[in-house]
């Protein structure tokens, strides 16, 4: 009974319409509810600068406390209070507050709703919610309601209503509501998207991405079980953003593009249910995510995604990250690489063994191998990010994921601090995990068509080309 009532429960919290495209197609349509009077689009949105960034931290299980540490040592920031349902998870992340001689943070536990008292207060500019992905949407948008802005660990929202209700609370209160999606720093990432930038693809018109990492030894971590739990109760990708934020920054969705139908599949679900199983002690019959689920997507330009999630087989950690382009090609797993045209290659500088500055031969590139490892080393020094310049030494030394979480955390407080635009803005965080919900209502429905909505009611093309903000 339960898969029949998601069914209809999704459906019905779309608003969907089912109508016929030009060529035929049954398409699952989604409604786009009209901006309320008074409102107007966060596009390019900055806040009034802020000297200290003054952070309340909510939920200190997995994420929290290493963020606060991070946050810790970040110039303009100070911790004021720490709240937990979990009375020693507050105590645990006071203690990495004043280790790292900072002063003592207010802590709040106990009960299932006490950060609404953090939320409450009046001396917190930013609420930075890392507590499972149920409480995330609600949290944000209690706390953008008393006057904050919001950092929410990913997904930020897990359905239709939550995203619009994300959508419409920030635009009404003028609070950044941002997504804390950290693949969009690591440095492949940003050295791919730097070289797409700069044309050294061509035109990049398809993109792959994913989240494959099986979570056998991880599912005990969670609390209350609720990641396993969700997976139990729900089918579709229900953890799309890693795969598909970094992509969608190359291909400037919301910024002269934006994503326009979709098309999901899924295996059954085998693993998943025989782990649930096994290691809870209960029938699953009816276990609903599938093993595998595979989501193709096509943008207004023409241009293709595909993302896929399988959190459940024995595979090696794999996010894809791959780019195709008119004029080359970049892959990050399993193997990371480029493919560089070689009439477009130009001149490519690389350091020799002495390292002083040689040309690279150009000649022996081909369109269907990998550059060489020198020209790569060459490609990844040349195009270097302006953000890893600056803070991949530091990164290294502080880590969390390779030192993404901490670019990810420093860029947030230097675009508050700058009264610059959020790197990812709160339409980001809605087509990021829109895939959540319309992968799985285009499985329950045959793996028809779903339009994906226009978040920005209008504004997509507004702004051209994707790009970082920086202070003067």
């Amino acid at each position: 009974m339960r898969k029949f009532f998601l069914i209809a429960a999704a459906v019905a919290a779309a608003v969907l319409i089912s109508a016929c495209c030009g060529d035929g197609q049954n398409i699952i349509r989604t409604e786009v509810p009209e901006r309320p009077a008074g409102q107007e689009d966060m596009l390019n949105f900055a806040a009034e600068p802020l000297d200290t960034v003054r952070i309340g931290f909510v939920g200190l299980g997995m994420r929290g406390p290493g963020a606060v540490s991070r946050m810790c040592l970040i110039d303009g920031t100070r911790v004021v209070a720490l709240c937990d349902v979990e009375k020693d998870r507050a105590e645990a992340a006071a203690k990495i507050v004043t280790g790292h001689g900072r002063p003592e943070a207010v802590l709040y536990y106990g009960s299932e709703d006490v950060w609404k008292q953090l939320c409450d207060r009046d001396d917190i500019d930013l609420v930075y919610i890392a507590t499972h992905w149920t409480m995330h949407a609600e949290i944000a948008k209690y706390a953008m309601e008393h006057g904050k802005h919001v950092a929410i660990e990913v997904p930020a929202a897990m359905n239709l209503a939550e995203i619009w209700d994300l959508i419409n609370t920030s635009e009404r209160t003028r609070r950044h509501c941002m997504q804390l999606e950290n693949c969009v720093y690591d440095s492949f990432e940003l050295t791919a998207l730097n070289m797409a930038q700069h044309g050294l693809f061509g035109e990049v018109l398809h993109g792959e991405g994913a989240y494959i990492h099986n979570l056998d030894e991880f599912w005990d971590e969670y609390w209350h079980d609720w990641r396993l739990l969700y997976n139990r109760d729900h089918r579709g990708d229900v953890y799309p953003t890693h795969g598909l934020g970094p992509v969608c920054q190359v291909m400037d969705i919301h910024r002269g593009d934006k994503m326009n139908v979709l098309v999901s599949m899924d295996t059954k679900a085998v693993n998943g249910k025989e782990y649930y199983e096994k290691h809870r002690g209960e029938a699953a019959p009816d276990f609903q995510n599938g093993d595998h689920t595979m989501t193709m997507i096509r943008t207004e330009k023409g241009k293709t995604i595909m993302i896929q999630h399988d959190v459940v087989n024995p595979r090696p950690y794999n996010r894809l990250y791959q780019l195709t382009g008119t004029k080359g090609f970049a892959n990050k797993y399993p193997i990371e690489g480029f493919v560089v045209d070689p009439s477009a290659a130009g001149e490519l500088i690389a350091a020799d063994g002495d390292g002083k500055s040689g040309k690279v031969d150009i000649e022996n590139l081909s369109s269907h191998s990998f550059v060489p490892e020198d020209v790569k080393a060459a490609l990844m020094e040349k195009y270097k990010h302006p953000i890893q310049k600056e803070l991949e030494a530091t990164a290294k030394k502080v880590g969390g994921h390779g030192g993404m979480d901490y670019i990810m955390d420093y860029r947030l407080i230097y675009c508050l601090r700058n009264g610059l635009p959020l790197d990812m803005d709160v339409y980001d965080l809605a087509e990021w995990c829109c895939l959540t919900e319309l992968s799985a209502i285009s499985i329950e429905n045959g793996n028809a068509p779903v339009e994906v909505p226009d978040f920005t009611r209008g504004g997509w093309n507004k702004t051209d080309g994707y790009r970082h903000a920086f202070a003067q």
